[in-house]
């Protein structure tokens, strides 16, 4: 059975603000007391418009999931899983984003901001094993997940070779690989960069089956960077050299 889709609950202003702007959100509640500030009035006011059912409210954290909804709440449309082909195509030359069981919302959620920022907007997350798209999750992206086509596959290794026949090579980050990410000339092709999970890093088969292992370099006492840190800076040197083979 294929996936439902993601984002059916929404909390957090610039989230459920980007789910109004995208047309997803089908049920809003919203806190009495915040209803002067321009930010929320605006977020009332789309959903209004797109024929969403608004509930104001004195306190939403009875249908709130995360602790600091910031006075909204949305119930919205999910949005549907792309499949690998889709992914390839959002940009040229490829850029994706693997996040291979990374499991804590909050790192995927800011995983996902760093790479829409960074101009990446194609995702894959394994089904199992890893974190949720949760409340939690849409919050700490602050908008970002309505902005990317996200792959829910149940084998990353499976992934990775799929990419491969539609061209696009593979980089899997680890901290003890010889290889530095930074200036790494196969950025400017289709590439798909992978980032292992909270602690343990890349999965074996992950690590054995991508086309090149490299790190980032870690100059001072700690040993590693948390994994929505060095998924922002891969996304970052993707357009970073992407950008030098054009200027030059």
């Amino acid at each position: 059975m294929a996936p439902a889709g993601i984002g059916a609950e929404v909390e957090g202003i610039h989230a459920v603000a980007a789910a109004v702007a995208s047309g997803r959100v089908r049920e809003l509640w919203v806190e009495s007391g915040r209803l002067d500030r321009p930010e929320i009035a605006e977020v009332v006011s789309g959903a209004s418009a797109a024929g969403a059912d608004v509930h104001v409210v004195d306190d939403v954290s009875a249908f709130a999931s995360t602790a600091a909804p910031q006075g909204v709440v949305a119930r919205c449309r999910p949005i549907r899983p792309s499949d690998l082909e889709t992914l390839v195509a959002r940009c040229e030359p490829a850029a994706v984003l693997i996040l291979d069981h990374v499991e804590d919302p909050h790192n995927l959620g800011a995983a996902v901001r760093s790479a829409v920022a960074a101009g990446v907007t194609s995702l894959v997350v394994p089904t199992r094993r890893a974190a949720p798209f949760s409340a939690a999750a849409f919050k700490a992206a602050a908008g970002a997940l309505e902005h990317v086509a996200v792959g829910l596959v149940s084998s990353v290794a499976e992934a990775l070779r799929g990419l491969g026949r539609w061209g696009v090579w593979t980089v899997g980050l680890d901290v003890g690989a010889e290889t530095p990410l930074f200036g790494l000339e196969l950025l400017s092709e289709p590439v798909a960069v992978v980032v292992g999970a909270e602690g343990t890093g890349l999965t074996r088969l992950v690590r054995d089956r991508v086309d090149v292992v490299a790190s980032i370099p870690v100059y001072g006492p700690v040993q590693s960077l948390n994994a929505s840190v060095a998924a922002a800076l891969a996304c970052y040197e993707i357009q970073r050299v992407r950008r030098r083979e054009t200027l030059a």
